[in-house]
């Protein structure tokens, strides 16, 4: 029988997994595997879209832009379905494995088959083979793909998938509060969680900004100096719990207790070892600090630093 979790745990949880998830936009083994690939890696957008959207096939532009939401759709066409024609899926799914591998290797050296991490990827599995993909198309194309052998690669698919079972919800809470993708991003810097400068890499216009501002001033969740008022506060604060209440399901299946031991085993404070100033130093410290200008992942107090996934 499932337990009932808090919505701090589901929310703690988030903030555990999602380094794990985030090391593939950021590592420098994934640049490496991108390159290859023949993607440039200045920008990291190219190799963004792709590694992300591989596991939904050759998407089209249409159907990124539904599945990551926040992204204006001219910038998506920028990259998709381009991405394709320098890689297929299947290549890029295969790379996207490697570099994980590779950066998880260079970054924890001494936690690799180690009982804890097996037992941190054992904890991770149970949760993601729980998640009821049902609606939600990101968490469903990772599902689809092979559990692969090694407990690194065991944890690092199962936070994917977790991740992307959260940010389906997520949506899911956007759509419910009647927010549209470019007032998803403007009503989430209004109540402070980030500078409106963070959002400038997803693509919208500064009319297109200004436009979806003056939708929320009207409907009574912005006041004239473009912050959130009493109304909006209150409207994202209902966002933020539904994502929570969405997400509780894998938690609930593995319950208060595994939850605890995973966050202890793979926080920043895990008990895994460590070597003087190897990079197994920095555990996930390292990916905890990502600069999150281009992709999904860093945190801001109890919030995510980007909205809409």
């Amino acid at each position: 029988m499932s337990e009932t979790v808090a919505p701090a745990l589901v929310r703690r949880m988030w903030q555990v997994l999602e380094p794990v998830h985030a090391a593939i936009y950021y590592a420098p083994q994934a640049d490496e595997e991108a390159a290859a690939l023949g993607y440039g890696t200045e920008a990291r957008w190219a190799s963004y879209f792709a590694w992300r959207s591989a596991p939904l096939g050759a998407a089209g532009p249409e159907l990124v832009t539904a599945t990551y939401y926040s992204f204006s759709p001219a910038m998506i066409r920028t990259y998709v379905p381009a991405i394709w024609e320098t890689a297929t899926p299947d290549q890029v799914l295969a790379a996207r494995v490697r570099a994980v591998d590779r950066s998880l290797r260079a970054l924890l050296p001494d936690a690799i088959g180690t009982p804890e991490l097996a037992e941190a990827a054992a904890l991770a599995r149970h949760a993601a083979q729980a998640a009821v993909t049902a609606g939600r198309p990101l968490a469903a194309a990772n599902a689809d793909l092979p559990w692969p052998d090694e407990p690194h690669l065991v944890l690092w698919h199962a936070a994917s998938l977790l991740r992307e079972h959260r940010g389906d919800g997520h949506l899911a809470a956007l759509l419910a509060a009647g927010l549209d993708p470019c007032e998803a991003l403007v009503s989430f810097a209004a109540v402070g969680a980030a500078p409106v400068e963070v959002f400038a890499g997803r693509g919208w216009t500064a009319d297109e900004w200004q436009a979806a501002r003056e939708r929320l001033t009207a409907r009574g969740w912005l006041g004239a100096d473009g912050l959130a008022t009493e109304a909006g506060q209150a409207g994202r604060d209902e966002v933020e719990r539904l994502t929570d209440e969405l997400a509780a399901g894998p938690w609930r299946a593995l319950g208060p207790a595994g939850a605890g031991r995973l966050a202890q085993l793979v926080g920043p404070r895990s008990p895994w070892p460590a070597r003087g100033s190897s990079p197994g130093r920095a555990r996930w410290a390292w990916a905890h600090g990502a600069d999150d200008t281009q992709a999904g992942g860093r945190q801001h107090g109890s919030r995510p630093l980007a909205d809409g996934c």
